[in-house]
Formats: C-alpha cells, structure tokens, sequence
C-alpha cells in the first residue's frame, strides 16, 4: 500500500515548493514530490510508457541529494528520467524543450538564503503553478500514485544550451563588461557564454558555491549589486551584468554604476523587438513604472499591465502572443526568437544586442528614458488571513470615491501627481506597496494617500514608508 504524505503547509507556494531544509522541507518530501509530479504527468499523457521528465538542480548543498530524491520518486511512477545535471533554471526549461520532453523540475531555492531549496515545475512547455502545487499535496495526502517501472539516464545539455544563446551574439560591438553569477548556478554558463563573446570579460562569483560567501545571489537588492558597481567603475567597464542564485533573474548596472531595474531593462529591449515587430503586445507587471508603459506605447507597441508571478506573465504571453514580458524583479521573458521563457543569460545578450544596434553607451539608453521618482518596493507583514481582506476594502473605498484605478493585481490607483500601488505578496504574508510621481512633492502626496488608506484599515505602516527621503529618482 502507498504511504501517505503530508507536507508542510508553508512550503506549497504559488508558484513554487520552496522551504528550509530540514524543517519544513525534508528528503520524504522530495520524494513525494516525484511520485506526485509524475502521477500528474502520467494522467495528462494517458498512462503512456514513454513519459519523459527533465530534472536539474541548481548549486545549493543540499540540491543533490534533493534530486535524487525526486528522480526516485518519479521513476516509482514508470517515468523515465532525464538528468541534467546542474545548471541554472533555464537550462532546465531549455532541455524540456529541445528533448520535447513531457515535463520537468528544478530543484533549487532560486535567490533564497543558503539553507532554503525547493522544486519548480514545468508540465511539458507550459508553467506550472497555482492550483497545480496545490495538487501535488493532494495527491500525496491520498497516496493516490500512478505506479510503475521507469528509469533515469543523463544528458550533458550545457554547451548546447550556451550555444544556443550565443547564436544572437553574431556581429556584437566589442564591449567591456563585469560579469557577476553571485555564486549560483549560472556561474559556468556565464562562463563558457563569455568566452564566445567579443569584448573583453570580467567575471565575479562564477564558481558555484551554495554557501554564497561573497554576498546573496539577489540582484534586486542594492546591496548585492556593490561589488559588482565597484568592479564597473575600477575597471572602466562599459556596464555590469548580475544573475539571481538560479539565473532566471537579471541585474543591470550601466558604466557609471546606475542600477537600472527591470521595467528600464525592458524598456530597452522593448527598442529592439518593436523594430522588427510593430504593433506586437509587451507586456510588465503592475509594479513597473509608468515610463515603461508609455515608452511601449510611444514606439509602436501594445503595452499590457499584468499580474507579478513569472508563471502568471509567462502564461499571458502564450495567451497574447506577446514576443517580450518581464517584471521589476528582473524576469525577462523572450518568445522573440526563443522559447517564451525567464532565462537571465539570453536576456544579457539581447541587451548587449540593443547597445550594439542603438550605438550608444547604457548610460547615455538609460538617461534617454524620461525621468520619474519613486519609493522602492516596500514589502511589510500582514498574515495571510487578512492580507486580501485588506485589498479587498480598499478597493471598496476606492469604488465609492470613483478614483481611476486598476484591480488586476491589488490596486493601482492613478493620479494627477503619478499613481499608488498596494498588492497582497502571492508567496509570503505579506502587503506591497509602491508609489510614482514626476517629482517629489507628488510622491509625498501618493505616499500620504497610500498611507492614509492602509491606516483606515489598521494596517501599522512601517517607518521606512513615511520617510520623504526614500525615493529611487536619483538611482534611475
């Protein structure tokens, strides 16, 4: 008889499983993630005997074992396994679809600290994610497997995946740039991708480490960025260029050490796609800045605000057709001439491709874009039972007041003086909240707003949020 398992509640998340493990994330667990996966898989493909999925993992110390955990469980379900060994996440996505496999998983804990790991999904080119982790727990707290014989082999797909991406490297101008993997698993790609390049390479981190001793693989945060800012500016680099600790997410910085965050990056290659393809959709997350969206719009494009989750932008853009997406957090998605997926090293290339085509320096293409202040994302607890509860009459109040705003994602309210955001996080207990304003007598106006609202809901507000002086202007 099958054993039933339960997992921890916290660890099935929207669009991933992710926990600490040895607490709320175990080996039994992996396992059961195999054998559930698999089940699901099994069903979908009507029980064939020639079911595929792809595993990878990413650096972390705990992700091998994890693996093998997952690929014994889903051989228990007659799945025959392909290993690709480590790699950053898009690989795994890459090899799904260049073996046109029926499935795949990803063992890594992407940007989390070291001692996190967790599992992402794909069900055969499309994501996986909402409902279907919810169904993973149910069909192990029913022990409801499919079973069978499968078996594993490996497949080194590294030198392909990367040469793949450096196909769009053809006829690139010579430049400088500081390369950061932070330690995580993009760290040989990065490496073999740059010997392809012309130019000249300098690169941080690019051993895999998942212990991350040099600081945390998140290049959202500014801090994560400084050593890379300071490789820039000693050696007269043309830009930087960072990746998250599994390589799906991008960080920017231009040759005066200016972060640029993701709906700038977007913006840019927004140029080069728009070109080639006038009137196409392009579609960002409620989080990004207005100038994005009118930028879209102003070269000929379609913008389209959607929901933030990878996995909800990815599924809008199949739905859309939409050749280029991305989030403030650094997701970029390609279907322009790739496969529709986040893949941080393909979205580096594009951008060395835009610097090349416009022949201008990043900094002169960041300074181009039209000049907006704004609060950073700011993120401050609110327990799951309520968080919604809260969006939810707020934008009651806003229906009554018939103030313009957008409900796709939390609400987006706009104003004369710019627009506010307040969002329930998906992942974490959590509320959101951004503002954007031309200047920074409007951004205290939207700040008061915003604040004024969640106080009406007795919401306590962090300190951070009511200081005038934290504003992300003079960075962008």
């Amino acid at each position: 008889m099958n054993k039933t398992h339960n997992f921890n509640s916290q660890i099935l998340r929207e669009y991933d499983i992710r926990g600490i493990v040895g607490e709320s994330l175990v080996l039994d667990d992996a396992d059961a993630v195999g054998k559930s996966f698999g089940t699901i898989v099994q069903r979908k493909n009507n029980l064939n005997n020639n079911v595929t999925v792809c595993v990878g993992y990413d650096g972390r110390v705990s992700s091998p074992e994890l693996e093998a955990a997952v690929v014994h469980g889903l051989k228990s379900t007659g799945v025959h396994v392909i290993r690709v060994g480590i790699g950053p996440t898009p690989m795994l996505y890459y090899a799904v679809h260049s073996l046109d496999a029926n499935g795949g998983i990803m063992i890594t804990g992407s940007h989390n600290p070291p001692d996190y790991n967790g599992f992402k999904f794909m069900l055969g080119t499309h994501s996986f994610f909402g409902k279907s982790i919810k169904e993973l727990g149910v069909v192990a707290s029913k022990a409801s497997y499919i079973k069978g014989i499968g078996t594993d082999r490996e497949v080194y797909l590294l030198d392909n995946y990367v040469n793949s991406i450096a196909s769009e490297s053809v006829g690139l101008k010579p430049l400088k740039v500081s390369w950061d993997a932070g330690n995580g698993a993009a760290g040989e790609a990065m490496k073999r991708l740059t010997k392809i390049l012309p130019g000249e390479h300098i690169l941080l981190n690019e051993q895999i480490d998942g212990t991350f001793p040099e600081h945390h693989p998140d290049p959202t945060v500014p801090e994560n960025l400084m050593q890379l800012i300071k490789s820039v500016r000693s050696q007269g680099c043309d830009l930087g260029i960072a990746f998250d600790g599994d390589g799906d997410r991008i960080g920017v910085v231009d040759g005066n050490g200016k972060i640029l965050w993701g709906d700038q990056i977007l913006s840019l290659l927004s140029r080069q796609v728009l070109k080639k393809a006038p009137g196409s959709t392009i579609i960002a997350d409620v989080k990004a800045s207005q100038v994005l969206f009118d930028e879209i719009e102003r070269l000929g494009g379609v913008p389209l605000m959607w929901m933030t989750g990878h996995s909800l932008i990815r599924s809008k853009m199949l739905e859309t057709g939409s050749p280029l997406a991305g989030e403030m957090s650094g997701h970029i998605f390609f279907a322009d001439r790739y496969y529709g997926f986040d893949d941080a090293l393909y979205a580096a290339i594009r951008l060395l491709r835009a610097i090349s085509d416009e022949n201008q320096s990043l900094a002169e293409l960041k300074a181009s874009l039209p000049h907006r202040v704004n609060t950073p994302e700011i993120r401050f607890d609110c327990e799951d039972t309520r968080k919604f509860e809260v969006i939810k009459t707020v934008r009651e109040r806003l229906l009554s007041s018939k103030v313009c705003f957008d409900d796709i994602d939390g609400v987006r309210v706009n104003t004369v003086d710019g627009w506010w955001l307040l969002r329930a996080s998906n992942t974490q207990p959590m509320l959101v909240a951004r503002c954007e304003a031309e200047n920074i007598s409007g951004l205290n106006k939207l700040k008061k707003q915003l604040v004024l609202e969640l106080e009406r809901c007795g919401v306590t507000i962090p300190n951070v949020f009511r200081l005038e002086s934290i504003i992300e202007g003079d960075n962008r």
